[in-house]
């Protein structure tokens, strides 16, 4: 055989091989991508769920009947658990001196929360949906912030402006007015909430609102409704659903509310996650995997509910034409213009106080130290605690490098992930719908129970075949920061595979392409803004995760800077402040270089 021969020979294996593998590569990494799933995060849940049914080696359910007849957890609730008549248990609940229980309390302030968010998403969603101004679609594109902005960072930017030295105080202090005490006050983290959940009702708000058929409008206008008749019998249908899947969203979001109860209200306001939290801290595992696990059949049943309606009652509009939005400004200004403008200008005032004053304040705070003077001791704090070096405190370089460290492993685990789940989830087949439902159960799921899960199952090891196998308190928090994060790159990756022109990727296969080649030379280039969205969604999440990461850094040198934050705003704002600030720079830095390296970027 000659050398051509055998290079000719050599050439064919190699295509054989290559081929091969571009032929099965999708289904590799759907196999890998299902493996990390059930070892990242189905496996802890169910080690959760184990651990609150099986005690000591029996199968039991006492636990969550304790948990269910105690008044502590649930109130007066708990009475009707250990057979009361519902009449008595209903007037008890109308009187002044009525206990909510830790549940109670936490869906009492979800639900208000609730409230809040919705009142201040649908003015927002109205201005953006039916105004045209200068500035307009960068308001729209600052209503992703909240999945941004890391919530232990936006919780101290509350303190500094509701604290008795915060900015509130300072603006009052002129006029003779104050002392407003309102940190660790229900106040506080109500409003604390609508500033993350009040972008996302708007949101969903906006779209439903521009999806509405100017047509429909005009033909009701036609039959002789008046302006408000057409928006309750036309409009009002297609835009309510929308308000709902926000609203609904926000209920599960602030019933497992974690990072800003435990800066604002501490736990004499302790929602369910707090305490999952505090009895994780004193080691009683078996209880605080009970109360998690109650805590997410709520969520879920919340959700599931919402998704009932809205397969009964949600209007699919199948118009093409938006309504027209109006000037901002009017040419000739009416009674009702104005007056709507003046409505839209007191909801700007209240919404910059939401919405821009907290951030404003953390920056001003950690330069002034809260007097007024300009400080740069906070900042050298931070610099005297990394040289102190003491084994017990959290050191401001130690957090910073470890959240660079821990969102890179996060971006090397969820981006793959996401784009394969989103490929998956955007193929026509049979039992599509339940894998879209399985990839995206981590957004109900509470990273309390996934760091729960993780510490009780890979961390403290698990036993197969005789042999133990453990991961590190590091390796765990990437897993968590992973599974938080790769939902979000799905849901920037998924739209714009949906929406390609499926000619391209038929012509490519009709060519010899595999499904593999065609995903990487022709669907990914086209939807590759949304990959780079994605990629710094991952970047950011993993940054601000708090819940998981305080259940498993504790015992291993795995701080993070939102975990510094709490640290230092239990013994001085100050430092507290400013390890925010650096939070916020290291943050958007990595959003920013991320975006340009990637090119132009979308949000969800």
């Amino acid at each position: 055989m000659t050398t051509d021969d055998q290079s000719d020979r050599s050439a064919r294996t190699s295509r054989t091989l290559r081929a091969g593998i571009e032929r099965r590569a999708l289904p590799i990494l759907a196999a890998a991508t299902v493996a990390v799933l059930l070892v990242v995060f189905y496996y802890p849940v169910a080690t959760v769920l184990v651990e609150s049914v099986v005690v000591e080696g029996v199968l039991t359910l006492a636990i969550f009947t304790d948990i269910l007849r105690d008044p502590f957890y649930f109130g007066e609730f708990a009475r009707l658990f250990r057979g009361e008549s519902p009449i008595a248990v209903g007037l008890d609940l109308l009187s002044a001196d009525r206990r909510l229980g830790i549940v109670g309390f936490t869906a009492y302030q979800a639900a208000l929360s609730t409230l809040a968010s919705v009142a201040l998403g649908v003015p927002l969603a109205y201005l953006l949906a039916r105004f045209e101004f200068r500035g307009r679609r960068t308001l729209r594109s600052l209503t992703i912030l909240p999945f941004v902005l890391p919530s232990i960072m936006v919780a101290v930017g509350f303190v500094a402006t509701f604290g008795r030295n915060g900015t509130l105080n300072a603006v009052l202090s002129p006029f003779g007015l104050g002392p407003v005490e309102l940190l660790f006050t229900l106040e506080a983290v109500i409003i604390a909430h609508a500033f993350y959940n009040a972008p996302l009702v708007a949101r969903v708000t906006t779209a439903a609102w521009e999806s509405v058929d100017a047509g429909a409008v005009e033909t009701a206008r036609s039959l002789g409704a008046g302006p408000f008749r057409a928006f309750r019998d036309v409009v009002a249908p297609q835009v309510y659903p929308a308000v709902l899947m926000g609203a609904a969203l926000t209920f599960v979001f602030t019933f497992g509310t974690f990072p800003i109860v435990l800066a604002l209200g501490g736990f004499q306001l302790a929602t369910v996650e707090v305490f999952v939290y505090r009895l994780i801290r004193n080691l009683d595992y078996a209880e605080a995997a009970a109360l998690a696990i109650i805590e997410l059949v709520i969520t879920l049943g919340v959700l599931l509910g919402y998704l009932r309606y809205e397969a009964r009652h949600a209007v699919r509009s199948r118009g093409v034409r938006p309504l027209p939005r109006k000037r901002l400004i009017p040419a000739t200004p009416s009674p009702k213009a104005v007056a709507e403008r003046v409505g839209l200008a007191a909801y700007g005032v209240v919404a910059l106080f939401v919405f821009v004053v907290p951030v404003v304040s953390l920056v001003l705070y950690s330069v002034t130290g809260g007097d007024g003077g300009f400080t740069l001791d906070n900042y050298r704090f931070l610099l005297d605690r990394q040289r102190e070096a003491a084994a017990f405190q959290v050191q401001p370089w130690n957090a910073v490098r470890n959240s660079l460290v821990f969102a890179a492993g996060a971006l090397l685990v969820a981006l793959p992930m996401g784009v394969v789940v989103a490929v998956l989830t955007t193929r026509r087949y049979r039992g599509r719908k339940l894998v879209d439902v399985v990839a995206m159960a981590p957004l109900a799921v509470s990273g309390i129970i996934v760091g729960l899960g993780l510490l009780r199952g890979l961390v403290f090891g698990v036993e197969i075949a005789g042999w133990r196998i453990t991961v590190s308190g590091a390796l765990a928090i990437v897993a968590a920061h992973a599974v938080a994060a790769y939902p979000f790159v799905v849901r920037t990756v998924a739209p714009g595979l949906e929406g390609l022109d499926r000619s391209l990727v038929e012509s490519a296969r009709a060519l010899g392409a595999s499904r593999a080649r065609v995903l990487t030379d022709v669907e990914l280039p086209l939807v590759w803004p949304g990959v780079v969205a994605g990629a710094a969604f991952v970047v950011a999440i993993s940054m601000g995760e708090f819940s998981a990461t305080i259940v498993l850094a504790t015992g291993a040198d795995a701080y993070t800077m939102p975990i510094a934050i709490e640290r230092y705003i239990g013994r001085r704002l100050g430092p507290a402040t400013a390890m925010g600030v650096v939070l916020l720079v290291v943050t958007s830095v990595s959003f920013v270089v991320i975006d340009r390296l990637g090119g132009e970027s979308y949000g969800l």
